[in-house]
């Protein structure tokens, strides 16, 4: 438990960003699938491990809960919010109406140096070995396609909907064989940006999430979850 977090745990006693620290390694634990669904976050162990009081631990937990990402419950304070059915196929929903959208607009302003990584990143997920990397990669891959929509209204709203299903989509990818299937279509995606065809990258990108989810919905009834 918190294993990601003790290479991080520097003494923040003097450093005023400390919550933001804090904030971020447990964004990084939870989407990661290091903090399960339901897991307490121990506060007094989170202040120790930071060297810090608990107040910028209970403020990244107040930024973390109102993202979706934590809990209150009564009797257990802060653990990891889980998702319902319902709200997997609304995260989804909202996904394949908004990402469509923001690709068409990144694609009419897509800078060279954007394509150049996405490819290496596309390149990357398609030859990497460690099931750990494939969800940071994937991210990376989509993040960068968006960034030159000039909406970042957008791409804030799209991040914080990626986090609440970020730790369910590694699963997916890691569990339901979903990488030979994700690999091909990324590339499908990259090239109808490299071509220009922002109606292409839009109905592409609403497919690859839409399969996703399929993807994932199979594998959770199958286990019988959330």
């Amino acid at each position: 438990m918190y294993e990601g977090m003790k290479a991080r745990a520097i003494d923040l006693a003097r450093t005023a960003s400390s919550s933001d620290i804090i904030f971020d390694a447990l964004r990084d634990e939870i989407i990661s699938g290091n903090l399960k669904a339901g897991e307490s976050i121990r506060q007094e162990y989170i202040a120790k491990l930071f060297n810090v009081s608990r107040i910028p631990v209970r403020e990244a937990l107040k930024r973390l809960e109102a993202q979706g990402l934590v809990k209150n419950e009564r009797y257990k304070g802060a653990v990891v919010s889980s998702l319902s059915d319902d709200e997997i196929r609304e995260i989804y929903e909202f996904r394949m109406n908004l990402e469509p959208l923001v690709i068409r607009y990144s694609v009419e302003n897509m800078k060279p140096e954007t394509l150049a990584l996405a490819r290496e990143y596309c390149e990357r997920f398609s030859e990497e070995e460690d099931p750990a990397n494939w969800g940071d990669l994937n991210r990376n891959f989509h993040e960068t396609l968006y960034r030159d929509c000039h909406r970042p209204f957008h791409l804030k709203i799209i991040g914080e909907a990626i986090d609440r299903i970020d730790s369910y989509t590694r699963a997916q990818l890691v569990l339901t064989k979903g990488m030979n299937t994700a690999i091909t279509e990324h590339m499908a995606i990259l090239e109808a940006c490299e071509q220009g065809d922002a109606d292409t990258a839009a109905a592409l990108t609403r497919q690859h999430i839409a399969d996703g989810y399929t993807s994932l919905r199979n594998f959770l009834e199958k286990k019988g979850t959330p």
